[in-house]
């Protein structure tokens, strides 16, 4: 995407981040952008398909950054296949990328953004953050490890319970950088550490 329609979307996410959702209107969209309401109305038809592309465009950029480190992100059994056969430092290298995505594409941190700010005003925006940051990130991750607590590869317990462990630390450290990204570095020792004392605990053989 490009052109007008990207600089449409790009104006329209930095304003919700900063200001959030209910807060900006069309026409502020279409200053930021420079052009006039009905010109932007040309490319979306409403605040709310502005808001759709934005989500799309997040969608595929993760796609993209999966991609890019040999994931399928969305398919869960078919990244436990990967993973079974996965060394240590590919578990790190693929944690860490994950984590430096979602840390810096501006679609996924402003997108992030927004929805903290609007949760407590937007039930709908609420339950988007709930799902894109715990319950499908959850679902994906124990799905994920009770197939590999039944191929072996690692040490069978309740793989809900797993998804927690593993999880929750990656999304306080995530939260922590948003408030605090001068603290990144130390933050991301952290983390390589986190999947390397998890992937020492559960696997059942030296990777």
């Amino acid at each position: 995407m490009g052109g007008t329609k990207k600089k449409i979307l790009d104006a329209a996410l930095a304003l919700f981040a900063e200001r959030g959702y209910a807060n900006v209107y069309v026409a502020q969209i279409a200053d930021a952008v420079g052009i006039k309401a009905p010109s932007l109305y040309k490319h979306y038809k409403s605040k709310q398909e502005i808001f759709g592309a934005i989500l799309a465009e997040l969608k595929s950029s993760y796609d993209r950054q999966a991609a890019a480190l040999r994931m399928n992100g969305n398919d869960a059994m078919a990244d436990a296949r990967m993973f079974s056969a996965a060394s240590e430092e590919e578990l790190v290298k693929t944690g860490m990328g994950l984590f430096t995505f979602f840390l810096h594409d501006d679609y996924a941190r402003n997108c992030r953004r927004m929805m903290t700010v609007e949760q407590f005003r937007d039930p709908e925006l609420a339950q988007l953050l709930s799902r894109q940051y715990a319950d499908d990130p959850l679902a994906y991750q124990s799905a994920m490890f009770a197939y590999l607590g039944s191929t072996g590869a690692l040490r069978q317990y309740d793989p809900d319970v797993m998804a927690l462990q593993f999880y929750a630390p990656i999304h306080m450290l995530l939260s922590l950088c948003d408030r605090h990204p001068e603290r990144e570095g130390e933050v991301t020792a952290l983390l390589e550490k986190h999947i390397r004392q998890f992937s020492s605990i559960y696997a059942k053989e030296v990777r």
